[in-house]
């Protein structure tokens, strides 16, 4: 069997079976906590100015209990096959590449995310923060294999640029990334970096540009609201874009 067909079945497996098990994950993570509301100064303020009777509170949006979402008809088989589609697909563009298990890992932790954010503007940290561990012992898997000591070396440093981009960004228009965004970031500079230089400039451009496009789509069609939709799907997305097009780009960039 040639190789990349070879990198793609296996891929393509690994990713079905992680993404048929990740509603089981779903169902376990913990609910955000409430704001509780502040009586610590009760009586102590000028009391605030009556409501008009005849104005109704804005509805207040409930969030989607992660039981309920992992237990959605069908959820197991759709993101096995997302997931499978999207490794599938990067086996067969990297080959038996060193980093591919990390690629792999990278792509089933996106799907669910993805789905998770999307129905709850929600990146659970107890999902994100585990993965960390995780990329950086495959990525220096993917360096021993490759016996390439750069490997890690460029994961460390997309990770830092990566972060930075997206932590300034939040300081700088905090409406616009949320910091759930910023905490995932990182994953995608260790994943980027893994493959190349060129991976990290063109997925970190392609995560916005594939935002900016999808949410004009979708808010013209009226799915997502332009001015406030979750952002991580796009984020992985965007990533995705630049593993894809990293090979072609680095020799062009050659």
């Amino acid at each position: 069997m040639p190789e990349p067909a070879l990198a793609a079945l296996l891929a393509a497996l690994v990713a079905a079976v992680g993404g048929f098990l990740a509603p089981r994950v779903v169902a376990r993570l913990p609910e955000p906590e409430q704001a509780e509301p502040d009586e610590a100064g009760e009586g102590a303020a000028p009391p605030e100015p009556p409501e008009p009777p005849d104005l109704p509170d804005p509805p207040t949006p409930t969030k989607i209990a992660y039981t309920d979402l992992a237990a959605r008809p069908g959820l197991p088989a759709g993101l096995a096959a997302v997931s499978a589609a999207l490794a599938g697909a990067l086996g067969w563009r990297l080959g038996l590449d060193p980093a591919l298990p990390l690629w792999v890992a990278f792509v089933v932790l996106g799907v669910t995310l993805s789905y998770v954010d999307w129905h709850t503007r929600l990146l659970p940290k107890r999902l994100v923060l585990p993965a960390y561990p995780v990329a950086v012992g495959l990525a220096v898997l993917a360096a021993a294999l490759a016996s390439d000591l750069s490997v890690v070396v460029r994961a460390a440093a997309g990770w830092a640029i990566v972060s930075g981009v997206y932590g300034l960004l939040w300081l700088v228009a905090p409406r616009g990334i949320g910091y759930g965004d910023v905490r995932l970031s990182g994953l995608l500079g260790i994943s980027l970096g893994a493959l190349g230089w060129a991976e990290v400039v063109a997925g970190t451009y392609a995560t916005f540009v594939v935002g900016a496009v999808g949410g004009l789509v979708l808010g013209a069609l009226r799915l997502v609201d332009r001015r406030a939709f979750p952002f991580g799907p796009f984020m992985v997305l965007g990533a995705w874009c630049g593993a894809m097009l990293g090979p072609a780009l680095s020799g062009w960039w050659g």
